[in-house]
């Protein structure tokens, strides 16, 4: 073999030993024994990486459409029954002027009935009978429209929220603060008050009053 043929193959085993380191560089072993492309793993971290973000936004965005929609839910919810309590509201309510008309009938009426147990006798007692019928049918029409009567009774405390004190009395047996008698009946529509009664008020014992005085 002349010298130049043996250049020639020493320079080809070199350029094949170079080949080899450069492809054995770029070719790594992972942990099961097969070979990996670098540049492959950073494709894939990359991508399971964005992947990853990907999720969390729309978690995130999950979240907050679920959070309005709740919103959403409750606001239409209270919507409703604002509307309701409003209709319900203006049913019970639309008469209360007219029913504050209508109870000097009532007080009409129970004055007639006052009078006639002082004129009792049988040629009354048909009219008081049509008194009274009268004054149920009224009052049966008063519950219908939710009226209520607030009658208090003797010793019942008084209640500035339902009561009104005409004037004071000293009393033995009730003690102060207390109602001691009833002028005239008062009357609840729904839950508004729509008359006082009008009371007297117990003052206390008459003798601690002479002390006092």
């Amino acid at each position: 073999m002349s010298n130049t043929e043996e250049k020639t193959n020493e320079n080809d085993e070199k350029l094949e030993k170079v080949i080899v380191e450069e492809e054995g560089d770029q070719l790594l072993k992972n942990e099961s024994g097969q070979e990996t492309d670098p540049n492959l793993q950073n494709d894939n971290q990359v991508d399971d990486d964005e992947n990853e973000l990907n999720l969390e936004d729309l978690v995130k965005e999950r979240d907050e459409l679920k959070d309005k929609l709740m919103r959403s839910l409750a606001e239409s919810e209270n919507i409703r029954k604002r509307a309701l309590k409003d209709r319900q509201d203006a049913e019970v309510y639309a008469v209360t002027k007219m029913s504050r008309d209508i109870l000097s009938v009532y007080d009409n009426l129970q004055r007639a009935l006052d009078l006639a147990e002082d004129i009792l006798d049988e040629k009354s007692l048909p009219m008081i009978e049509g008194l009274e019928l009268t004054k149920k049918d009224l009052l049966e029409i008063f519950k219908k429209n939710k009226i209520e009567k607030i009658e208090p009774i003797f010793g019942d405390k008084f209640d500035p929220k339902l009561h009104q004190a005409m004037m004071e009395a000293p009393s033995d047996e009730i003690e102060k603060g207390h109602i001691i008698g009833v002028l005239t009946v008062g009357f609840l529509i729904g839950d508004r008050l729509l008359r006082a009664s009008n009371v007297t008020v117990s003052s206390g014992q008459k003798e601690i009053e002479d002390k006092t005085n």
